[in-house]
This record gives structure tokens, sequence and C-alpha cells, in this order.
């Protein structure tokens, strides 16, 4: 048997009060809940004025203004907190790989090194959230 098969019914039972489990939920949430509220805010900017947060260059890349392109930032946002909530195996490989593209982003930006940090350890706790998945959330049929 697998490391990552599904465990079985009595020993998933027990995980459920463990910390493993508890990371997940935490995780799960967290991941759910801050990217919607993050692109819900793209749209109102009571947070920061988002669009000081787009690097020049991706600016010159897509088509419209700065504030435009964070609408769009926005709604991709709010899709990956829903996916997560719904399959957060799949949805935490997808915020990770939003992370991902978004240190590129600050990274560019000088004076944005400190965020772009914060955001490597958003995720690298999305990845962990996505393993935990395996086990406490696992496809279905398995």
């Amino acid at each position: 048997m697998s490391a990552e098969a599904a465990p079985s019914r009595t020993s998933r039972r027990a995980d459920l009060s463990g910390p493993a489990y508890q990371a997940f939920l935490v995780l799960r949430m967290t991941f759910t809940v801050a990217p919607i509220l993050f692109g819900l805010d793209k749209f109102i900017n009571l947070l920061v004025d988002w669009p000081d947060y787009l690097a020049p260059w991706i600016n010159d890349l897509v088509p419209g203004t700065a504030d435009q392109a964070m609408y769009a930032v926005g709604v991709v946002e709010i899709v990956a907190g829903m996916v997560v909530a719904l399959v957060p195996r799949f949805g935490g490989l997808l915020v990770a790989a939003w992370l991902a593209g978004i240190i590129v982003n600050l990274l560019t930006i000088p004076g944005f090194y400190d965020i772009a940090l914060r955001d490597f350890g958003l995720l690298v706790a999305a990845v962990a959230l996505a393993r935990l998945a395996v086990r406490y959330a696992p496809a279905r049929g398995a």
C-alpha cells in the first residue's frame, strides 16, 4: 500500500482530531477566504491601491489599464478561492502557481521584496494544503 493510499475508515476517523487534519482545515479555510476577499477588494481598493502592485512591464503586456488588469486578477483570485473550497488538492496547487506569478511580478518592482518573501511563505503553505488534501480530501472514487 502506497503512502498516499486512502486511509481506512477507522484510521481516518481517528485522524480527524489530529494536528495534521486541523492544519488541513486551517489552510483550507484560509486559502478559501483570503483569495476571495482579496479578489473582491481588487474592485474597490479598500485595503490598498492594487494597481500600484502591478509591475510596469506586465502593465505594458496586458490590454487596458492597470485597474482593468486588477479586475481580471480579482476574478482569478475569487475563482481560486472557490476551487480550494471545492477541490483542495487542485486548488492548493492553483493558488501556489498564482502566488508564483505574483512573486515574479513583485520581484521586478523595487521596494516590494518583503511582500514577495511573504508571498513565498504563502506559496509553501498552499503546497502544504495540496499535499494534506491527498489524505483528507481524496479524489472522488479514491
